[in-house]
């Protein structure tokens, strides 16, 4: 079999450890697609839509580190666009590949189908570059590996996405052979005096402080210094919360653990236990409106050792030239214990059982599916009100919650679940989302039965954007509701050709409803369950309440007048 720079690309992303990659078919990229195939290192996934494709990709990238995504040319690659800026925002590095016109087109003046009705092929790179780290046009077989092992080892590195165009005609054409992975993989060797000045700051810093408290941010997954956190925890003995979009990524078995920080809404006693501390050492955070709840509560000054993924600042000085891995481990060697701060036991919130025969509640909800969560547990939470029932839960050791508040795309969660669930098939995946989101990606779970993935899918159907509502009400934050139990019905309609799928659709409107349909899906193991929940509309967390008016007052500030 002749080597191809389609097998080139095959072998490239087989050897960074993926399994899988996600597609959606198009002219332009069926010979590649062949390729893929025919070097066999992995299955290939499909999507309903490019949108889809994106994000399947993204929630591979957070169970497995790493994926690839491979649609058409500009009808598919700008639909795709989306789910890579959330990948840009959230730190997931997937590779988006596109099929592009045959390279005999290039400079003639042709018009194209699939493109915008121009001569120009180009708009497309243009625009990928804005969210992507590195993006590369392979238009010959001789500066394919180039091309191709840049674009990988950049998104490697920089933990965000790239973008890889490869000619229709090109795909196929011989190719040289790729050598070891590790120049992928590799990283710069850290700049030894920045990284000791950086430290004996932190230390001076560390020195003059007595209630100390650490503040785990959402990047520190991207950093891969989740170890290194704990053990720094273990080290300083100090008190240590999380940020809503951080929740799972410190153990929250673990003894200095002491709830979600996020300002007016943090777990009860974190947000005084951040204030009153007279260093904070926020790791790897992401201050946003959301984070900050409308800018009113934002960790910085004087007070904070900021730890990013590249730089630490503390004393009005900054220092880069490392990651954040090495600095914490170099940290932890040399700091001493800081336990003023680790008074009393946590004592994390309990929801209440209700009476079983009423109708059912978001507390009854949350609290049930709370219980469902074990340590082998990934937690998916739409944007919304899902966010803050994931953030009240309590969690064992070994469970993992996903989310997207930084992109904030509603509907991003059912088709990145798909994604999650194909990287890592051994673990529970258990799905939050509300009716309004659901509508934007529901034909994803139609991919879950044809893949037999056993999500479970707790649909809250509240009759419309109640995120929204809370921010902002009008007549535009409310749907057309959907019988979504009975939906699943029609996902099951064949696979193959060889008969019915295995989703299951149920409905819940008290606590013993939900309870019994809880039962039916753990023992649904060959596709979907979808447990449609109705609440009423004014049902939802008073954090949701509180953060949307906060949310809503900054977005109404006035314009500055000079």
């Amino acid at each position: 079999m002749t080597f191809t720079v389609g097998h080139y690309l095959a072998e490239r992303l087989a050897q960074i450890g993926l399994k899988h990659h996600f597609a959606v078919a198009g002219d332009y990229n069926l010979v590649l697609l062949d390729q893929l195939l025919e070097h066999g290192g992995m299955k290939q996934i499909y999507s309903c839509n490019e949108l889809n494709c994106s994000f399947s990709a993204e929630g591979y990238a957070r169970a497995n580190g790493a994926a690839a995504a491979v649609i058409t040319f500009s009808v598919g690659a700008i639909s795709a666009m989306n789910g890579i800026g959330g990948s840009y925002a959230e730190n997931l590095p997937v590779i988006l590949i596109s099929g592009s016109p045959n390279t005999n087109d290039y400079g003639t003046g042709h018009i194209l189908h699939h493109t915008i009705g121009t001569t120009d092929y180009n708009y497309q790179l243009e625009m990928v570059r804005h969210v992507t780290c590195a993006a590369e046009s392979v238009i010959s077989a001789d500066s394919a590996p180039a091309k191709i092992d840049h674009v990988i080892r950049t998104a490697l590195r920089e933990k965000k996405p790239a973008y890889l165009e490869i000619a229709c005609n090109i795909a196929s054409q011989p190719c040289v052979r790729p050598g070891p992975v590790s120049s992928l993989l590799s990283h710069p060797v850290p700049d030894e005096e920045s990284l000791k000045a950086a430290l004996n700051e932190s230390l001076n810093f560390l020195e003059k402080r007595k209630n100390v408290v650490i503040l785990v941010g959402s990047k520190l997954r991207a950093a891969e210094a989740l170890e290194e956190t704990v053990a720094l925890a273990d080290k300083l003995g100090c008190a240590v919360t999380v940020m809503g979009a951080a929740k799972s990524l410190f153990p929250e078995t673990h003894p200095g653990f002491r709830g979600v920080y996020w300002g007016e809404v943090s777990s009860p006693g974190a947000e005084e236990l951040v204030q009153k501390a007279d260093g904070v050492i926020t790791l790897a955070p992401v201050w946003n409106d959301y984070s900050t709840v409308g800018w009113r509560d934002w960790v910085r000054g004087e007070r904070v050792l900021e730890v990013e993924p590249h730089r630490v600042t503390v004393n009005g000085k900054t220092f880069e030239g490392f990651r954040l891995k090495e600095f914490l481990k170099a940290l932890t060697e040399r700091t001493s214990a800081k336990p003023a701060s680790l008074t009393g036991e946590y004592k994390p919130v309990t929801l209440p059982k209700a009476d079983p025969k009423k109708p059912l509640t978001n507390d009854e909800m949350t609290r049930q599916i709370n219980e469902l969560v074990d340590g082998n547990t990934t937690l998916f939470a739409e944007t919304g009100d899902s966010w803050f029932n994931a953030v009240r839960m309590n969690l064992p050791e070994g469970a993992k919650v996903e989310s997207e508040m930084q992109w904030g795309h509603i509907g991003w969660s059912v088709p990145s679940i798909v994604g999650n669930a194909t990287a890592a098939p051994e673990r529970k995946h258990v799905l939050m989302v509300g009716d309004g989101s659901f509508q934007l990606t529901a034909q994803e779970v139609a991919q879950m039965v044809r893949y037999e993935l056993p999500v479970i899918i707790f649909l809250v159907n509240n009759y419309g954007y109640v995120i929204e509502i809370k921010i902002h009400d009008g007549p535009y934050n409310y749907i057309q509701n959907w019988d979504y139990a009975a939906l699943v019905k029609c996902f099951n309609g064949g696979v193959g050709g060889e008969g019915g799928g295995h989703g299951l659709g149920l409905h819940a409107t008290t606590g013993e409803e939900l309870a019994e349909a809880i039962q039916k899906a753990k023992k649904n193991t060959r596709g979907p369950t979808l447990i449609e929940c109705k609440l009423d509309r004014e049902d939802c967390t008073k954090m949701l309440v509180e953060w949307g008016k906060r949310v809503a007052a900054a977005n109404s500030r006035k314009p500055k007048v000079d």
